[in-house]
């Protein structure tokens, strides 16, 4: 229908999709695994409560509508318009320098990856939170902590890498949500054109060539993704590659 192989189709919507995926991913875990540490530590207390508290109102707010509230609020709705109201990047964003291209990218891209991230944040939060509570209870911390050594050497010497790995083995799961769930609703909300939009155009239109082909790299990049989780095991954890102990 368009005179376009699948494949250039493909390559050309997809930056946007993997910017969304992506960025929302890697938000998501460089604030919930601090703050899934710290709850671990202040289990019980008043931040432990109110933190849960709002981590989970962030997740029974569905995607969409807190994207239609932030264009409310900070798009222009009909209070401030600080951020733009669609696209990636400005009229004219050739001619800006290379700093004025990133600015102008993240000022973009702000509020689409924040609205597709809010609902990472709890799963996320309470799996560390679980996590390091587990290990915390465990013997070998207490003779750590015998031995004298400090409560940060305990928790990010000894603890953090047997606590990661649950976490990283979700890794997947969550990139992937973030990639397949969010990506048509959030792409059509903020007017960008991504893979998500590109799909659901295709099985309006019966285009069975593009629904196949978005079908076949969405399931690619699972493949890929779950890959580099398996690698990220080793990394945290060396005990996990079998080669080096049967060595």
């Amino acid at each position: 229908f368009r005179s376009i192989s699948v494949v250039d189709l493909v390559l050309e919507k997809m930056p946007v999709s993997i910017t969304l995926g992506l960025w929302s991913t890697i938000i998501a875990y460089l604030v919930s695994i601090p703050l899934g540490i710290r709850k671990a530590v202040h289990d019980g207390t008043s931040f432990d409560t109110w933190t849960s508290a709002m981590i989970i109102v962030a997740y029974a707010i569905p995607g969409f509508l807190f994207a239609i509230l932030l264009l409310v609020l900070f798009a222009g709705g009909s209070y401030w318009q600080i951020f733009p109201l669609r696209g990636l990047t400005s009229e004219g964003f050739e001619n800006l320098s290379p700093i004025g291209k990133a600015l102008d990218y993240l000022w973009h891209i702000a509020l689409p990856v924040l609205a597709s991230t809010i609902s990472a944040f709890a799963t996320l939060t309470l799996l560390t939170k679980n996590s390091f509570l587990d290990e915390i209870k465990k013997h070998y911390v207490m003779t750590a902590r015998a031995k004298g050594l400090s409560e940060s050497r305990v928790l990010y010497g000894h603890v953090f890498r047997n606590a990661m790995l649950i976490v990283i083995a979700g890794f997947p799961a969550v990139f992937i949500s973030v990639f397949f769930s969010g990506s048509l609703i959030i792409e059509t909300i903020f007017s960008l054109d991504g893979l998500g939009r590109l799909g659901f155009e295709a099985a309006v239109a019966r285009d069975y060539p593009v629904i196949f082909g978005t079908l076949f790299i969405f399931g690619l990049i699972g493949l890929i993704v779950s890959i580099l989780s398996d690698l990220m095991y080793v990394l945290v954890d060396p005990r996990i590659d079998f080669e080096k102990r049967e060595g």
